[in-house]
């Protein structure tokens, strides 16, 4: 019988990552001198998720797909994804500025890659003062343009570069240029894909003395190039309800803000994942119930249609699934 699974965490020290993960967060990344990211849900090939509760625990999340199908992720979703899980769900500690880099579309990756696009979401679950990220441009390009700027050694004059706070959201659709920027804590969802078009890394070398690599021609034909008027995600909040932050063709993302009993059944033909980004709560369910604080993280099967949140204390939660 399926319950809501969690699963064992994977921790990735990088260049640029910090300790937030274990200050904010209390999640323990052992030796590693650093973490940039942890993966919480994955179908990544690799860094496949493994499950830490219940009867099924020690499973890897792409058996369990193979065995349950649609019970597990949903009719429509099996159709469309098969046995590949279609999220990746992150934290993200930038001790220091990511690279700038681009992502491809599902197109492009299939033709290069034969992997799916990346379309990610970011949520700031914490940003120091003055935190800054880049998403997209700060005015009209074309390729011709945007390489006489970047040849020029003039990248970051035609990047728009947004100072951010606490709780605020942008949508990256694949191709639009972005870093996230010193100081910033960030839960990401996206695509399931690892795909990423390293365009400037601010010429950093790692313990060895060596230069990441670039992918500056490959990012040419992957960049939207065009200029949009906004890139932050304008939403309303309401507690105990549903707000919606992200509708895309990849995923739907709601944010809830619960001081009461919650009734989180939803007619969606779809997993869901929930990602506590503060206070405690327990989810609900006639197959089992799963204890959730800071920086855990919850699937509930496709098949589990009654959902309850009962908050613990004031909690907040996003809401992820497949539309």
């Amino acid at each position: 019988m399926l319950y809501p699974l969690t699963f064992s965490t994977i921790y990735k020290d990088k260049i640029w990552g910090g300790q937030k993960i274990r200050s904010i967060l209390n999640k323990d990344f052992g030796d590693l001198p650093n973490c940039g990211e942890t993966w919480e849900v994955s179908g990544v090939s690799g860094n496949i998720s493994v499950v830490d509760n219940g009867t099924l625990a020690g499973q890897p999340l792409t058996a369990l797909i193979q065995e349950y199908k649609s019970e597990l992720v949903g009719k429509h979703v099996h159709h469309q994804f098969g046995d590949e899980f279609p999220l990746l769900i992150k934290f993200i500690d930038a001790n220091q500025d990511l690279s700038i880099q681009v992502h491809p579309d599902d197109e492009l990756a299939a033709k290069r890659h034969n992997s799916f696009g990346k379309t990610e979401m970011w949520y700031v679950l914490q940003a120091d003062q003055g935190a800054k990220l880049i998403s997209g441009f700060n005015q009209p390009l074309t390729r011709e343009k945007y390489l006489e700027k970047f040849n020029a050694g003039k990248l970051t004059d035609i990047l728009n570069s947004e100072e951010v706070k606490d709780d605020d959201v942008f949508f990256l659709p694949a191709g639009r240029v972005h870093t996230i920027g010193k100081g910033l804590m960030i839960a990401e969802i996206q695509q399931t894909s690892d795909i990423t078009y390293r365009i400037y890394d601010f010429d950093r070398v790692d313990a060895e003395g060596k230069k990441r690599e670039l992918h500056v021609e490959e990012a040419l034909n992957a960049i939207d190039y065009r200029h949009y008027d906004s890139y932050k995600t304008d939403y309303s909040e309401k507690s105990n309800s549903r707000n919606q932050l992200v509708e895309c063709p990849y995923f739907v993302t709601n944010k809830l803000v619960l001081d009461k009993p919650y009734d989180a059944s939803l007619s969606a033909d779809s997993f869901r994942v929930y990602i506590c980004l503060s206070g405690k709560a327990e989810l609900v369910t006639p197959n089992g119930t799963v204890g959730m604080k800071s920086g855990s993280v919850a699937l509930v099967p496709a098949a589990i249609e009654s959902v309850g949140i009962e908050p613990k204390s004031k909690v907040t939660l996003l809401e992820t699934y497949v539309p």
